[in-house]
């Protein structure tokens, strides 16, 4: 069993329960899936971008992404519809605790100057969105063949009724936030 599941099981839902006074177990918050996308522009022109992008994104996550396309044509972005727009997977289960233990202990340490993540990144339904700048600090994937270093967003989707619920679940679980910040 994972670690950081091992210790939400065990620590992480009794603090949740007692803290926010929640009677039934079922009430209690917990991770239902992370989403990591990709926005790729440039593959309008080049479709194999999505192909070398898919690569790496699925060395990362440890299953295959999907290539998403346009739904709607707009013109002031020139996209017409089933243009190549980004590349996206989702994880559940194990490889989510996988990825997020990943990424808490050994990624964000790694980013350079990295003082924390600031926590005014939350919706009001408790999901937290991360954007990293580069996909390169991730030990799989293999710097030598990234042609161009992209972007990514990491949303973490919970089961938390409200922002604070969802905040001291992921602070819970190891999530490195800046200290001593006021919420906006």
């Amino acid at each position: 069993m994972n670690n950081l599941k091992e210790k939400y099981d065990k620590e992480v839902a009794g603090k949740l329960q007692t803290e926010f006074g929640l009677t039934n177990k079922m009430s209690i918050p917990r991770l239902e899936k992370v989403v990591i996308s990709i926005g790729l522009a440039e593959a309008k022109e080049d479709e194999k971008i999505a192909d070398k992008v898919a690569v790496y994104l699925a060395a990362l996550s440890g299953q295959k992404p999907v290539i998403t396309k346009a739904k709607k044509s707009i013109a002031g972005f020139k996209v017409n519809m089933g243009q190549t727009v980004g590349i996206m997977v989702t994880l559940r289960s194990e490889k989510m605790y996988d990825f997020l233990e990943k990424l808490f202990n050994i990624v964000l340490p790694k980013v350079r100057d990295f003082r924390g993540i600031p926590k005014t990144a939350f919706d009001a339904q408790g999901n937290f969105t991360l954007g990293l700048r580069e996909q390169t600090i991730f030990p799989e994937v293999d710097y030598r063949t990234v042609d161009k270093t992209r972007g990514m967003a990491v949303t973490i989707v919970t089961t938390a009724r409200a922002r604070e619920q969802a905040e001291k679940l992921l602070e819970y679980l190891g999530m490195p936030f800046q200290k001593g910040e006021t919420r906006v």
